[in-house]
């Protein structure tokens, strides 16, 4: 990856930088908070546990793969971040289970903790510490909804961050155009 923001020579784009999007930072407070919680809530032969963590480590993991990979394929970027946002739905189906199975109330988006979550969400470099009176709580109710909650604002942003992800290939193509226009301008300059 190159870290000259100038340099128009060549046709790799700046790629990377995961770690300053949104949906990675949630993803990680995600990992973080599942770890915590299976391992407080599941009996540690429970195969939950193992379940749980790889899908909320998927979500984190493609996210930076997805980023990695995007200066020379936009597809994969695309694909990998469907992945993450499909990991973290498989997740947020086993927070659900957990609630439903101790007949517990999952949050309706009126809830008032449902409200205050909304407002920590929007709070700018939120991480674990930002949530962990909510996700360290000691009714299992409150650490749940409030990973459920955290798994539905990022595959929200995940699905908005693959609409952008689409559009710039739409506007600006992929690697092979890339090739060619770097190409035909290196021939131009030598005319």
């Amino acid at each position: 990856m190159s870290n000259d923001p100038q340099n128009t020579e060549g046709f790799i784009p700046l790629h990377g930088g995961y770690r300053n999007l949104i949906t990675y930072q949630k993803a990680e407070i995600i990992y973080d908070g599942t770890v915590y919680f299976t391992g407080r809530f599941f009996d540690k032969y429970n195969r939950t546990i193992d379940q749980m963590v790889q899908a909320a480590r998927s979500g984190k993991q493609n996210i930076a793969e997805a980023s990695m990979a995007s200066g020379t394929s936009k597809e994969t970027e695309i694909k990998l971040t469907n992945v993450a946002r499909a990991s973290l739905e498989e997740l947020k189906i086993d927070y659900e289970d957990f609630l439903r199975t101790k007949k517990l109330p999952i949050w309706e988006k009126e809830h008032r903790l449902v409200t205050r979550l909304r407002e920590l969400n929007k709070t700018p470099g939120a991480n674990y510490e930002t949530f962990r009176k909510a996700i360290e709580n000691e009714k299992p109710e409150i650490c749940a909804n409030t990973m459920i909650n955290l798994i539905t604002v990022t595959t929200y942003l995940l699905g908005r961050q693959m609409k952008s992800l689409e559009a710039a290939f739409i506007k600006e193509g992929g690697l092979r155009e890339r090739m060619t226009k770097a190409r035909i301008n290196q021939k131009n300059k030598g005319l």
